[in-house]
């Protein structure tokens, strides 16, 4: 006979209580967030769009390393910030995103990535590909239409990440915990 915990405990497993996974997120420039935003209020399906448009970095780390993983990302923060650039769109199937290249960022996960070896999921176990999703769970006919409107307007820029950020996944809209500007 398999014994389940009590409900207070297995609703953590879930995302729920103190067990909440932790994610990070790399933080957009203001003016790229507020054309991330508008972009993803557009064009994502509303009862789906919970979260302001972010890059995930790691999407489920255990909670248990909260305070490490503090401390890393303070550490990370005092550089100077990663310079990146918005490349254009990237198609995810059933879904659109903004491809974003940032061999610097990129660099500063995969120490995070060191630092927590055996404590990833296998989803943040494979090499990052930078995004915003802006486009999710429609068909891919329309995921297609949309990249082939929006192409011809999204001009190639470059930028800097303002910050790093950490959350807890609580089965819909993200709990903050913090936020770390770039100081370098």
């Amino acid at each position: 006979m398999v014994r389940h915990p009590p409900r207070s405990r297995r609703a953590g497993l879930t995302g729920t209580g103190s067990l909440a996974p932790l994610i990070v997120t790399a933080e957009l420039p203001e003016a790229l967030q507020s054309r991330a935003d508008q972009l993803r209020a557009a064009h994502f399906p509303p009862e789906r769009n919970v979260l302001k448009a972010h890059v995930t970095l790691f999407h489920a780390l255990p909670p248990s390393l909260e305070g490490e993983l503090r401390a890393a990302l303070a550490t990370e923060a005092r550089a100077r910030p990663p310079e990146a650039r918005l490349e254009g769109l990237m198609n995810l199937g059933r879904g659109t995103a903004l491809r974003i290249v940032s061999p610097a960022m990129v660099a500063l996960r995969e120490r995070l990535a060191d630092r927590f070896h055996g404590l990833l999921t296998p989803q943040d176990m494979q090499e990052p590909r930078l995004h915003v999703t802006i486009q999710n769970k429609v068909s891919p006919d329309e995921a297609r239409a949309l990249q082939a409107r929006l192409a011809p307007s999204l001009q190639p820029r470059a930028f800097a990440f303002a910050g790093l950020a950490c959350h807890r996944y609580r089965g819909g809209p993200w709990e903050f915990v913090r936020r770390w500007n770039f100081r370098g």
